[in-house]
């Protein structure tokens, strides 16, 4: 049976707003959700607005090969992250802590590390990689939208590289977890490490493999990782 090929990020829903007369649209994803430690960081990035055909033809060879971050090797992100950073209008990222994630449960955590990433660019319309958000803007929260929409590409590529650098930093503050290679996420070394080191302080304790850990009873209502 063949493979379905993978989906190419394209300009079509910033064009539509673009047409509609919003010139500052943010693209908005956000990496870390799944993690049983750490932030969840989010991207956003604003395309610039372009006109010219010359110029796009040089958008899209710069960003050529941004899509979803999980589709990409550390190497090709890297990469985008540069090439995103000197084309885009504006970028941010944001960030929820373990602490946040613990007391507000993950969904919420996100949306905050979302609005905190749009605080400082000033758009005018948001396309949201599934989620919606709170916010007064014209939006649209896509399924997917990292698959399909450049700037929510862009967006998980910003995040993902900013939440890997951070967990790799971390790694030198509370070793032994090999956070550097699973990025707080449920490996099976990363279970071991929990098994022989126990819960450390950046381990979201609300979440069901790490509250086994602490002898911690499970609720209904408790956030999965």
């Amino acid at each position: 049976m063949r493979k379905m090929s993978q989906r190419v990020p394209t300009l079509h829903f910033e064009s539509k707003y673009w047409a509609r007369g919003f010139s500052r649209v943010a693209g908005i994803d956000e990496v870390g959700r799944g993690a049983w430690a750490g932030p969840v960081v989010a991207g956003a990035v604003i395309l610039p607005r372009l006109e010219n055909p010359r110029a796009w033809r040089t958008l899209w060879r710069d960003l050529r090969g941004a899509r979803d971050s999980k589709l990409l090797s550390p190497h090709q992100r890297e990469k985008l992250f540069t090439a995103i950073r000197a084309i885009s209008a504006a970028h941010a990222t944001g960030e929820a802590s373990r602490a946040e994630i613990d007391a507000l449960g993950i969904v919420r955590a996100t949306k905050l590390a979302m609005q905190r990433a749009l605080d400082t660019l000033a758009p005018d319309a948001l396309l949201i990689d599934a989620l919606n958000l709170e916010t007064p803007l014209p939006h649209r929260a896509i399924i997917h939208g990292d698959q399909v929409a450049l700037s929510i590409a862009c967006a998980s590529i910003i995040a993902k590289v900013t939440r890997d650098r951070m967990m790799v930093e971390l790694e030198k503050e509370l070793p032994g977890y090999a956070w550097a290679r699973n990025k707080g996420y449920g490996t099976r070394a990363h279970r071991d490490a929990l098994d022989a080191l126990g819960v450390s302080r950046e381990h979201r304790v609300s979440f069901a493999p790490v509250k086994r850990r602490m002898g911690i009873v499970l609720t209904p209502h408790s956030d999965r990782g």
